[in-house]
């Protein structure tokens, strides 16, 4: 099916939608704890992390869609376009690679959201705080129950909450301005080459992690596959080059802004006490606006940025099961696997957000180095060897986005062996 050429570049409601549903899978936990990360460099390592996310996300995530849209199906989704190019032993080991790319990030989200609701009771609200193990439970609980009702619903929150989120970040960007201490602008504050490219290798797998929207690329390649056919991948590289402007746009606004208005004590201080940055702002600000709003929109963030990641987790786990154990997968109907599944989740999720971890360990230690390898190698590799992709090898880019992959994974490896 071919599309005009005005058809592919007009810009529809439907593309709306996806790039908020992408922008929305993204800004979850990663962004509210990227500042934490980022900043405690100082300002001039962001300056070069603001040149390169962008390009990054964009092509990295661009390579995905242009894998899952080489398949010969037009409805056939990750997990199936692996098998479909690498074979069933391949196949099965890449699609429980993207599990594990996706499953990390909602444990994260589950003691992310827990730990963001109990800070608001206790420090906003002044309400004695609650048993762990009954909040977790109620929350995570709550967001399933969205996930389990209706896929389309789930999806429509998540459109809902979008704009607020984008709006009310966009303020608070500007709203930190008049806190900003301008002495972190000054050049004697420039690190030495090493020092700088050093904090900028080491923050590079919270970058993808923060700007990963991933989990929602399966589903949305097959979506432009079926309305555009031939013509999905131009459609496809429309959409998420416009999301990750927009990511960059409001996330490194946001990031810059908070760095800015707090020393980097204080951001140790907030990685340390395991809160995101809009609630650790909430504590340390006066602002009735930061104290309350701040909360809220890391609550709403997390609970946008949760829904694409479920689904995301379950096409892998869903996957895995009728790869290794087809007789278990075909006794029952897809409805009654998936609340097998969705009990899988509740539990682990529950578990974790009991347990309560450092969110920024596990962002470093679990999702960084599977992240990279299925959104930065993996299609680059295919790029090289699969015929269906040979019209995109050798093209600069993908050296950029194998280079950044390899950066990734040498940084995370280094980060445990130290």
């Amino acid at each position: 099916m071919k599309q005009t050429a005005n058809n592919l570049s007009r810009w529809t409601k439907q593309d709306t939608t996806w790039m908020l549903s992408l922008f929305g899978t993204a800004v979850g936990a990663g962004i509210l704890f990227l500042p934490i990360n980022a900043g405690m460099g100082g300002f001039w390592p962001l300056v070069i992390m603001a040149v390169v996310v962008a390009p990054m996300t964009y092509l990295s995530h661009r390579g995905l869609a242009r894998f899952v849209l080489s398949s010969k199906s037009k409805s056939a989704d990750i997990t199936e376009v692996v098998e479909e190019h690498f074979g069933k032993g391949a196949g099965m080991l890449i699609t429980i690679l993207y599990f594990f790319a996706i499953y990390p990030i909602l444990l994260i989200y589950g003691n992310g959201i827990t730990n963001t609701v109990d800070s608001f009771l206790v420090n906003q609200l002044g309400m004695p705080q609650f048993p762990r193990w009954a909040l977790s439970l109620a929350l995570i609980v709550g967001m399933m129950s969205i996930m389990m009702a209706n896929r389309a619903l789930a999806l429509k929150v998540c459109e809902m909450l979008v704009y607020p989120l984008v709006a009310i970040l966009a303020f608070m960007s500007i709203y930190l301005i008049p806190d900003w201490n301008m002495a972190a602008l000054s050049f004697d504050k420039v690190p030495a080459a090493g020092d700088l490219l050093s904090v900028v290798w080491l923050t590079i797998p919270v970058l993808v992690f923060s700007f990963n929207h991933s989990p929602a690329i399966s589903s949305f390649a097959v979506s432009q596959k079926e309305q555009y056919g031939d013509d999905a991948e131009h459609k496809s590289s429309l959409i998420l080059k416009r999301t990750s402007t927009m990511l960059m746009g409001f996330v490194m606004l946001f990031v810059f802004s908070c760095v800015m208005s707090l020393s980097p004590e204080q951001l140790a201080e907030a990685k340390a006490q395991n809160l995101s940055i809009l609630s650790y702002l909430a504590n340390v600000k006066s602002s009735p606006f930061i104290s309350y709003f701040g909360p809220i929109v890391a609550m709403a963030a997390i609970f946008s940025s949760f829904i694409g990641h479920y689904f995301g987790a379950r096409e892998g786990l869903n996957g895995i099961i009728h790869k290794a154990a087809p007789k278990f997968a075909t006794s029952m109907s897809q409805k009654k696997l998936d609340k097998v599944l969705a009990g899988f989740f509740l539990f682990t999720l529950w578990g974790v957000a009991i347990i309560n971890p450092s969110i920024l360990g596990m962002i470093e230690s679990l999702g960084g180095p599977v992240i990279a390898a299925i959104l930065f190698l993996m299609p680059m590799y295919a790029v090289r060897n699969i015929p269906a992709l040979k019209q995109f090898k050798g093209q600069p880019s993908n050296i950029f986005v194998t280079v950044m992959g390899l950066l990734a994974i040498s940084s995370i490896l280094f980060g445990l062996l130290k």
